[in-house]
């Protein structure tokens, strides 16, 4: 090599060296915890367990005697002297209610044919009785009430004698009852079926309050998700399922419904993790960073 060009040579070479540098200082740096780190959104999911969901029927309606009886004196002409039970009354079979005048002296006692719960009473000291004027007592049989109520055609088929409901009453809380009568017909203007309910209770009721009844119809155990999984499309109803951390989108049919959980009777399976809030934004195959939701978060 010349002498020239080893001059040229040296005075390249701390140009060269730092275009080397700033070359190396150009190239990006990676973490171990970069480079493992999963790719895609962030998503919460949980597992499809196994749970068991009750079909019940709701009832609303009056309360009502079950039975009247209307006490009434045998005989024209008798004057009520004395009254011995009022309305609310509870008496037994035989008891006397009131005493009426004879027209010929002497007084006849009038009795509970049936004991029960006095409902109402046009008895007033010194007024006129017989046997066929307004009733002195009317008595609730045996204190026995129904529920008279009445519930959509579609419900009606479910709905069976000697089935057991759970009743409120307004002004009495909750009492039992049982199923006694389903109507074989709808009313053609609502289109609503009436159901009778035989109420089963001490408590006093009160005649025509408003009631509620939840008759248990069926139960069915299957697979559980929440209602935020469902997801409702043109395509039908779906959930979506995150698999080797991508979405899968699989079609369900969907059953009862309770506490914010639905019954999944078809599509899903046990143990199948599913995104807690399905979303139009989550497609089929999208790469997501699986999250699992806690116990309190279900």
């Amino acid at each position: 090599m010349s002498h020239f060009a080893e001059r040229a040579l040296l005075r390249c070479l701390p140009t060269l060296a730092v275009a080397a540098l700033l070359c190396l200082s150009s190239q990006p740096s990676f973490s171990a915890d970069e480079a493992d780190a999963p790719k895609g959104s962030t998503v919460t999911v949980l597992k499809a367990t196994k749970a068991c969901f009750s079909d019940v029927v709701e009832v609303s309606g009056i309360v009502r005697p079950r039975e009247e009886t209307a006490v009434r004196p045998e005989r024209l002409g008798l004057k009520v002297t004395e009254i011995l039970a009022d309305p609310g009354d509870a008496v037994t079979a035989g008891q006397t209610l009131a005493r009426l005048s004879l027209p010929e002296g002497g007084t006849l006692q009038v009795q509970a044919p049936v004991a029960g719960l006095i409902a109402a009473s046009s008895a007033v000291i010194g007024a006129m009785a017989s046997a066929k004027g307004e009733a002195l007592f009317s008595i609730i049989a045996r204190s026995e009430f129904d529920l008279i109520g009445l519930v959509p055609t579609r419900d009606l088929p479910k709905l069976k004698v000697n089935q057991t409901a759970r009743i409120k009453v307004i002004g009495a809380g909750d009492v039992d009852g049982k199923v006694s009568l389903v109507a074989p017909t709808v009313q053609p203007d609502s289109q609503l079926g009436q159901v009778t309910i035989a109420v089963t209770s001490t408590q006093r009721l009160l005649v025509n309050s408003s009631a509620r009844a939840m008759i248990k119809t069926s139960q069915s155990c299957g697979v559980s998700v929440p209602l935020t999984a469902i997801l409702y499309t043109t395509a039908g109803t779906v959930v979506q399922v995150v698999r080797r951390e991508r979405v899968e989108t699989k079609r369900v049919e969907v059953g009862l419904l309770s506490g914010g959980q639905v019954e999944i009777r078809d599509g899903l399976a046990e143990g199948d993790m599913v995104v807690a809030r399905a979303g139009a934004l989550l497609r089929e195959g999208d790469l997501v960073r699986p999250v699992t939701a806690s116990a309190d978060a279900k």
